[in-house]
């Protein structure tokens, strides 16, 4: 037959294709190994509707085996007496006496281990032999029970055995037993600790006054109460002479440039300035500087006149001479005898204006002021590296005070709780002056095992639980996907279809029939007779309309072309869902072209009973045949067609990479709405993703209940390497209890409306 071309011209596979949000497929951090994944309340029914089975077995087991051991079980009797251990009037004699509440001074846990020792129980076996020879201290201890009621000063006695007249003499036994006990042996251990606490009395007295004396000296030797303060203290001073030196410094560096200053102003040294400072202010010595400063200067206007020989010159320099011994004289007078005139620069002392003056009398002050701020700075040194050593020493005391101090307090608190101890024994000495009383006692033991009722529902408790158990075990063991939510979750990705199971699907029939409508009823219209009759449409049918619709809408911008139906093992349903996704197609009206790619294993054409003479790989490998030559129309469905696989090649991963097969890939999506080709599965061939390639993508069939995971997880894991599009998956073999639509389509179809309101809601 000859196939008319598809008007649309097709875009080769993904170029310029948006598809819908499509996650990429979960390759994600969800590895196939997270068994850790969270549950929810359906995945654990889910489970347990499954393994059903388990559950009720093992429950029924456990139950049956816990009533049987129940029923068969002999009585067990108990009886108990009660001893009251402590005066009740104890209490408030002590509180009256001392002005506090004491509550109890009894060990009660270890009272009840003293009852339960040989030492005690090995007297009272003895009597007990007597008419029991077969009781021991073992036998008895095993079934005896000593407790404190609640926070009472009442022990508890309880003894259980089979027979109720023993349990009733072992007890009064072991009551009059422990009340001799009580009489005689209680005070012992009393006495002797006061006698203890005693003798160590007058050594913990001693050490405490020794060490009190030791810490008073430490304290009076090196001056301080305590080691913190003083650290304190020290650290102050430091740093108040720290800052006190650090003026100190600032001010001596001031008048260092002072002195600098005024030295390079005035030209003389720290002595000159004394001397000129003393000579300026000697009225004699500055009228006879004044004389001699006249004499030279008309010196030296007559040698300009005259020559040294004439006699004015000659009387100039005598008056010059006389006035120089006066002057000397006058300085001698003005500085003492310590300097010398001759040492006097009169060129630089004797003319000293008020500027100059005051400049000498600065400079003067300078000199004075650095001396004494470099004594003051020394002694500030001195009195830093004091405190420092004193401080360096500081926790060498410390830790010497420490230690006297901890020592000390150690010892107060022996001595202050071998005094308390004592006042407790004595204290508890006075209240056993009081023997125990029996309060109650034994006068029937009664039964208390077997609970029947009870130990059978805690049986059948115990069975559901453990049933739970094994179920949840068997299905941690089991690894195949169960249900579609377990199956989005573990791989991520989206599910395009579910198909409920079927076990009548071997063939296809024509949509009507699989819609449950006789020949010769219109398809479209609901027809009403006597009882009202209605579109009986059917799950399976519905399913694949769905999953068509879904691939439709995958896409925003070009519709899907062609795809690749593939799974990962074999048996999981691929060429079922490929054929029936076909005749959904076209039965909306859609050219379809199912292609038999599975060249290894074929079955389209046995399912649909056409021959198989002619098909794919002829096509491929022969020169002689076209397209049209190989294609069949489907006898279910008008705008079906069907290219079979053909006779099985020796290499048929070679003819599917050919470059022939690509070229007849592209020709087919040019004359068909879709193309839909059934391949072996993705595991071990390679042959699905060579042909994806060329197509708009896989879309994975998991079989439920028969897809193991680990091996699915392996192939999208591949998929994801190489770069194929995996459009989604289909979910196959749903059973009707694991999906929740199955109910509300059912519901749907199979609720009679109400005549009445039928024309209100059809």
């Amino acid at each position: 037959m000859k196939i008319k071309p598809y008007s649309q011209p097709i875009m080769p596979n993904n170029n310029g294709r948006q598809f819908q949000q499509l996650p990429p497929p979960i390759f994600a951090e969800q590895g196939y190994e997270d068994e850790g994944s969270k549950l929810d309340v359906r995945q654990i029914l889910g489970v347990l509707r499954r393994r059903a089975l388990v559950v009720a077995s093992v429950a029924i087991a456990v139950a049956s085996t816990a009533g049987m051991r129940t029923w068969n079980s002999p009585p067990l009797y108990q009886g108990s007496f009660r001893v009251l251990v402590e005066p009740i009037t104890a209490e408030t004699k002590v509180a009256q006496t001392f002005g506090a509440i004491v509550y109890s001074s009894l060990d009660y846990d270890t009272q009840t281990e003293v009852l339960r020792s040989p030492s005690v129980l090995s007297p009272i076996v003895e009597q007990i032999k007597a008419k029991y020879p077969e009781i021991n201290y073992d036998s008895l201890i095993g079934s005896l029970i000593i407790t404190r009621l609640g926070q009472t000063k009442i022990i508890e006695v309880r003894y259980q055995d089979m027979d109720a007249n023993k349990v009733k003499d072992i007890l009064q036994q072991v009551a009059e037993g422990y009340l001799a006990y009580s009489r005689v042996q209680r005070q012992s251990d009393v006495r002797e600790g006061i006698q203890f606490v005693q003798e160590q009395l007058p050594n913990l007295r001693l050490r405490v006054d020794t060490l009190q004396a030791k810490l008073q000296k430490f304290r009076q030797q090196y001056n301080f109460i305590d080691p913190e303060t003083k650290a304190q203290e020290l650290s102050g001073r430091l740093n108040s002479l720290g800052q006190e030196k650090v003026t100190t410094k600032t001010k001596l560096d001031e008048m260092r440039s002072l002195y600098t200053i005024l030295q390079g102003q005035l030209g003389l040294k720290p002595d000159e300035a004394i001397l000129a400072s003393a000579l300026s202010e000697a009225s004699r010595y500055q009228k006879l500087l004044n004389e001699l400063q006249d004499v030279e200067t008309k010196l030296a206007v007559e040698s300009v006149r005259f020559t040294d020989e004439n006699p004015t010159i000659q009387a100039l320099k005598e008056q010059r001479q006389k006035l120089l011994p006066l002057i000397n004289q006058e300085a001698q007078k003005v500085l003492g005898n310590n300097i010398s005139p001759a040492t006097v620069n009169r060129e630089r002392l004797t003319y000293q204006n008020s500027i100059r003056l005051t400049l000498t009398q600065q400079f003067v002050e300078a000199t004075n002021q650095i001396k004494v701020l470099e004594v003051r700075n020394k002694a500030l040194d001195r009195a830093e590296a004091s405190l420092v050593q004193e401080f360096k020493e500081m926790p060498i005391r410390a830790r010497e005070y420490t230690d006297l101090k901890r020592d000390l307090q150690v010892s107060t608190e022996s001595l202050l709780r071998f005094l308390s101890t004592r006042e407790s024994l004595e204290i508890e000495a006075a209240q056993k002056a009081t023997p125990w009383q029996l309060i109650s006692k034994t006068e029937s033991a009664i039964p208390i095992s077997p609970s029947k009722y009870r130990n059978i529902m805690l049986g059948v408790v115990a069975g559901v639980l453990l049933g739970a158990g094994a179920a949840w075990l068997a299905e941690m063991l089991d690894s195949v996907f169960h249900s579609v939510d377990e199956l989005k979750d573990r791989t991520g990705m989206p599910i395009l279809g579910i198909v409920p199971y079927n076990k009548s699907v071997k063939k296809l029939v024509p949509v009507a029939q699989a819609a449950g409508l006789l020949p010769g009823e219109n398809q479209d219209a609901i027809v009403e007779d006597n009882n009202l009759r209605r579109y009986n449409a059917s799950p399976f049918v519905e399913a694949f309309r769905s999953l068509y619709t879904n691939v439709r809408l995958l896409s925003t911008d070009l519709p899907v072309r062609s795809l690749v139906i593939s799974s990962s093992t074999p048996a999981e349903g691929k060429t079922v869902v490929a054929l029936n996704l076909a005749q959904a197609a076209a039965a909306m009206g859609q050219r379809v072209l199912l292609v038999d790619a599975d060249l290894r294993r074929p079955q389209v054409h046995q399912r649909l009973s056409l021959t198989n003479m002619r098909g794919l790989s002829n096509l491929i490998s022969a020169e002689d045949l076209t397209i049209n030559d190989v294609i069949q129309q489907s006898p279910v469905e008008e705008n079906l067609f069907v290219m079979t696989s053909g006779q099985v090649p020796p290499d048929p991963t070679r003819l599917l990479s050919s470059e022939k097969m690509q070229n007849i890939m592209g020709q087919l999506q040019t004359s068909f709405n879709l193309v839909i080709y059934d391949t072996p599965p993705l595991q071990g061939f390679a042959d699905a993703n060579i042909l994806a390639t060329t197509t708009d993508g896989v879309v994975l069939v998991v079989g439920l209940g028969k897809t193991d995971r680990y091996p699915l997880m392996q192939v999208i894991e591949g998929l994801r390497l190489s770069g194929t599009t995996v459009l989604g998956m289909v979910a196959n073999g749903v059973k009707k209890h694991t999906i929740r639509w199955h109910d509300s389509y059912n519901r749907y179809y199979t609720t009679q409306p109400n005549r009445d309101r039928l024309g209100n809601r059809a």
